[in-house]
């Protein structure tokens, strides 16, 4: 019996954002948040903050296929974040909050094409959608403290004011299904 296991690496602004909602998937078995896509090597979150490394801020997934696809992940990030705005994300503005993703192979960047193609077909979105779609590079692991950090910092201003509702939207959206 062959791997049933497979990475995904997405951008969509703040990655404390992405990983909250992925934590609540099935299927997802492990998340890493960090920074990949940029020049320097082993860039620190001050050194990423500065939009200037070309590093975007992505949650690095590990998921189940006997639970979900790659196509069932993207559906989630496509709701989840607006990817018609050029590098930012509500108030999170820089690069490193680009709409990107970074796949691992051919096949995940075929898939990432055709549902980009899909969703601009079916105009879901008023302005066109700039998610980049780019080969993963390095990917480095973010600092300790941003890993899991919604669960663990839930009073967290930020966390209350934007991780909270969007992941009541998420929550939403699954019941509504």
């Amino acid at each position: 019996m062959g791997n049933t296991y497979e990475m995904a690496t997405l951008g969509g602004g703040c990655f404390w954002c992405l990983e909250a909602v992925y934590l609540e998937v099935n299927g997802i078995t492990e998340i890493v948040s960090g920074y990949t896509g940029g020049s320097i090597p082993e860039p620190s979150y001050e050194d990423i903050c500065t939009g200037n490394t070309g590093h975007a801020e992505v949650v690095q997934l590990k998921f189940d296929l006997n639970e979900i696809g790659f196509q069932d992940i993207l559906n989630i990030f496509f709701s989840i974040h607006d990817p018609t705005t050029l590098n930012r994300q509500g108030n999170d503005v820089g690069t490193q909050y680009r709409s990107v993703i970074f796949y691992h192979s051919e096949n995940q960047m075929e898939v990432s094409l055709n549902t980009i193609k899909k969703l601009t077909e079916i105009e879901l979105w008023a302005e066109p959608i700039v998610t980049d779609i780019e080969k993963l590079g390095t990917f480095y692991r973010a600092e300790d403290y941003h890993q899991n950090y919604y669960q663990l910092n839930p009073n967290n201003p930020y966390c209350q004011f934007v991780i909270t509702p969007k992941l009541a939207n998420f929550r939403k959206q699954i019941r509504d299904k």
